[in-house]
């Protein structure tokens, strides 16, 4: 018989570097499940990335405070600055551009998120890209 599940929980956490401070600590704590097991089980799974990237994590919860969670690529905009070597996006998005990406790069970010978005696809998955480059305050050339 399958396990009752009791909640989800989505975090975003470094690659290789999750400990049981803020913000894991307390949203695994509130729930009763072992923080270091996590920890330790994500950094395992996570070693292979570029260290620090941002990665979401679902978390299952089950009703006998066991889990299990999926990773998934990192944002977007984590992509669209590392690929232009920008800090950050633009403040003033539309007025203002700090950059300008080009469709190629766009093409390559697309294919590699392809799997975590809802779009058949890739040129569904490119439009997406391009949507957050400009909200970015980047120019899409092309």
């Amino acid at each position: 018989m399958a396990k009752k599940i009791t909640g989800y929980l989505k975090l975003q956490c470094p690659a290789g570097k999750a400990n049981p401070s803020p913000p894991i600590g307390p949203a695994l704590g509130q729930r009763g499940l072992n923080i270091m097991e996590f920890c330790k089980a994500f950094n395992a799974k996570t070693q292979g990335l570029e260290p620090g990237s941002p990665v979401p994590v679902v978390i299952t919860v089950y009703a006998d405070r066991s889990f299990t969670f999926e990773t998934k690529q990192a944002p977007v905009p984590y992509y669209i600055r590392k690929a232009l070597d920008v800090k950050k996006g633009s403040s003033l998005p539309g007025r203002e551009f700090v950059g300008s990406i080009s469709e190629a790069q766009i093409k390559e970010i697309a294919e590699a998120k392809m799997q975590d978005l809802n779009a058949h696809n890739v040129d569904a998955a490119c439009k997406m890209v391009m949507g957050t480059a400009r909200s970015m305050g980047i120019k899409v050339e092309g």
